[in-house]
């Protein structure tokens, strides 16, 4: 426990030495019509990105958003996953001008098992994640948003992440792609693979264990924007849960192997969706393809208050603008927004 003399003098360093603006959600006036920008899946190292990635963060930061939501893989599924990886990310990341929030995707902790990856422990990637991407209470960018975090600082879950501006809650959750880190078989295990099926079984105690914390959180933000009245909810995850796979009257395909894993998250979804009465936005990256539609499905009938947005991904270096608008017949509005050169 710190004693309230160690709290003042650990808040005053903490503002004698950041080099930024800290933004509180809601604390101040914010106009209640705003946009932001989503990107993701970028940049790619075999589709040599680097420099489309520089002219994309200067177009966001010449482009009036209020804040900047990044849904995943900082690197290609194919290269090292290094520590370099983090910091090189964290390097992009600061350099936006407005808050810059980040959620894991695969590439970056899923998949670091695999041989090209560097066979490196992917829940170890993991906790590096935590320890250096989720360390403070803040997300990244020259101005800093303060979230909300369901777990410790650099510790478990801390990045399942929320924050509200105006009338929409925002909501961060680690459901990367690869099967949410499902593994269904020894063959799957051990595929281009350092992983023993030891390992896979610790992946799945993981897989069930954070599963089960998405959905609390999940079910939790939910209720807080019930009880603030907001007109929207928007949940960012990587991984695209199987939106696209053929429908059939028979099957319900999203729960076959491959994409079980996000299963429960979907059901849960659903649930909450259909007792909310404003807007429900799902935003994923994974597939690399702008996409709006609304796939989500209960018992075969349409989810009519639920969109389901995918941002562009490498080599497509380009971001999708949001509005946010409380007065206009949709709440959010999408735009895509591609960027000059690249």
């Amino acid at each position: 426990m710190f004693s309230k003399k160690s709290k003042i003098v650990g808040a005053l360093v903490l503002s004698l030495n950041l080099p930024f603006t800290i933004c509180n959600a809601g604390e101040a006036y914010e106009s209640p019509v705003y946009s932001f920008a989503l990107w993701g899946d970028m940049p790619y190292a075999k589709a040599n990105d680097a420099p489309k990635i520089s002219a994309l963060i200067n177009n966001i930061n010449a482009s009036n958003v209020a804040f900047t939501v990044f849904d995943g893989d900082i690197k290609d599924g194919s290269s090292l996953c290094e520590d370099s990886q983090y910091a090189n990310a964290i390097t992009y990341f600061n350099t936006f001008k407005k808050p810059m929030v980040y959620i894991p995707g695969d590439n970056e902790w899923t998949d670091c098992h695999r041989t090209n990856n560097g066979g490196y422990n992917n829940l170890e990637r993991l906790t590096h994640i935590r320890q250096v991407m989720f360390n403070t209470p803040f997300s990244f960018g020259q101005h800093k948003l303060k979230l909300e975090h369901q777990g410790w600082l650099a510790g478990e879950y801390a990045e399942n992440t929320r924050w509200t501006r105006g009338k929409v809650v925002f909501v961060g959750l680690n459901i990367p792609g690869s099967n949410n880190n499902k593994v269904n078989s020894d063959s799957e295990c051990t595929s281009k693979s350092a992983r023993t099926l030891a390992d896979c079984s610790a992946d799945n105690t993981e897989y069930r264990a954070r599963d089960a914390a998405n959905i609390e959180f999940l079910k939790q933000s939910f209720q807080l924007a019930k009880n603030k009245k907001a007109k929207g909810i928007m949940i960012t995850i990587q991984g695209d849960p199987g939106f696209d796979l053929p429908e059939t009257e028979t099957v319900n395909e999203r729960t076959l192997p491959g994409v079980d894993g996000y299963s429960n998250f979907l059901a849960a979804l659903v649930e909450e969706t259909n007792t909310f009465g404003g807007e429900v936005v799902l935003v994923h990256g994974d597939v690399h393809f702008f996409k709006i539609d609304k796939p989500l499905v209960d018992q075969a009938h349409l989810v009519k208050n639920f969109t389901r947005v995918e941002t562009f991904g490498s080599p497509n270096v380009h971001w999708i603008k949001v509005n946010v608008n409380p007065y206009a017949r949709n709440l959010f509005s999408f735009e895509p927004m591609l960027v000059p050169g690249n």
